[in-house]
C-alpha cells in the first residue's frame, strides 16, 4: 500500500514540496525513466502520488520531459485521476498574475514531442501497440474541472471557468508578435507543459484536470521588458500555499476510481490497443 496511489499530482515550477511523510518510489517504464521518483503519501484520506514535472531542481526543460514515462509510471502505481497544476502566461489583460484558470480547451503548438503511446513501434518486451486514434475533442475531465472550480471557490479564489490553453515548445518565452497572435485567436493562457501531458493521460484512460496559475501577462499583452523566468518563479512562489490548499480540497472531492463515469474512462471503447496497460 505504501507504493500505491489513486490520485496523481504532476507539479510545475516551484511546487516540489506538495506532500510530507512520503514514500519515494522509483518506477521503471517501457518508455524510460520518468522526470523523477514518485512521492506517495496521503492527503485527506486519499493516496496521492506526486511527480515533479521538471525533476527536482527544475533540471528538465519542457521539451525534454519524458511525458510518456511520467503518465505510465503514475498509472503503474494505481493512479486513475491526475491534477496538473502549472504556471502560465495570461493572454488577456484581465488574467493578471495570481489568476487561476481551469481551462476546458487546448491548442498544441509544440514541435518535437512524442505524443502517443499508440505509434505501432515495438516495446522492449516485444509487444507492439496498435495505431489508435483517440478522441480528444474535450481534452480535460469534465468532472475534475467542476471539482477544481468548486475547491477554489470554497477558498474564496474565484477561478476562471473554461478557456483555451495554448502550449508552445519552449523553453523560450513567446515573442511579442507570437503573443499578440495567440491573444487575437481568442486563446486564454499560454504554457509549455500542458501537452502532450493531457492527451497521454487520455490514452491511458486517466482523468486529467489542468489548474493553470497565471504568473505574468505574456509578452504581447504588456509593455516593458517582457516575461522573465525569475518573475514567473516569484509569482508562483507567492501563490503556491494557496494553490496547495485548493489542490488538497480537490483531491478530497474527487470520486473513487471505480465510481468514475466521465468520458475519460471510455476513450478506447471498441479499440484493440495491442498492448496491456499497467
Amino acid at each position: 500500500m505504501a507504493t500505491q496511489a489513486e490520485i496523481g499530482v504532476i507539479g510545475g515550477s516551484g511546487f516540489y514540496s506538495f506532500l510530507e511523510d512520503v514514500t519515494e518510489v522509483e518506477v521503471p517504464t517501457p518508455y524510460g525513466s520518468p522526470s523523477d521518483s514518485l512521492f506517495v503519501g496521503e492527503v485527506a484520506g486519499r493516496r496521492v502520488a506526486f511527480l515533479p514535472r521538471h525533476g527536482r531542481g527544475h533540471r528538465l526543460p519542457p521539451h525534454r520531459i519524458n511525458y510518456r514515462a511520467n503518465l505510465w509510471a503514475l498509472r503503474s502505481v494505481g493512479v486513475r485521476q491526475v491534477l496538473g497544476p502549472c504556471a502560465v502566461g495570461g493572454l488577456r489583460a484581465e488574467y493578471g498574475p495570481g489568476t487561476l484558470v481551469v481551462p476546458d480547451q487546448l491548442v498544441d503548438r509544440t514541435k518535437s514531442r512524442v505524443q502517443t503511446f499508440f505509434d505501432g513501434e515495438p516495446l522492449p518486451d516485444g509487444t507492439v501497440p496498435n495505431v489508435v486514434h483517440t478522441s480528444f475533442a474535450d481534452p480535460y475531465c469534465p468532472e475534475g474541472r467542476q471539482i477544481a472550480l468548486k475547491a477554489a471557490q470554497g477558498r474564496e479564489w474565484e477561478a476562471v471557468d473554461g478557456g483555451t490553453m495554448v502550449v508552445v515548445e519552449g523553453p523560450r518565452f513567446s515573442t511579442r508578435a507570437e503573443s499578440r497572435w495567440h491573444a487575437a485567436m481568442g486563446w486564454s493562457v499560454v504554457g509549455m507543459t500542458g501537452h502532450p501531458e493531457a492527451v497521454l493521460a487520455r490514452e491511458l484512460g486517466l482523468c486529467y484536470t489542468s489548474m493553470a496559475l497565471v504568473t505574468d501577462l505574456d509578452a504581447g499583452a504588456e509593455t516593458g521588458e517582457g516575461v522573465s523566468h525569475t518573475e514567473v518563479l516569484r509569482v508562483f512562489g507567492e501563490n503556491v500555499e494557496r494553490l496547495r490548499t485548493v489542490l488538497f480540497d480537490a483531491v478530497a472531492a474527487l470520486p473513487a476510481a471505480d465510481a468514475r463515469a466521465c468520458l475519460c474512462t471510455h476513450a478506447h471503447d471498441g479499440w484493440d490497443l495491442g498492448i496491456e496497460l499497467p
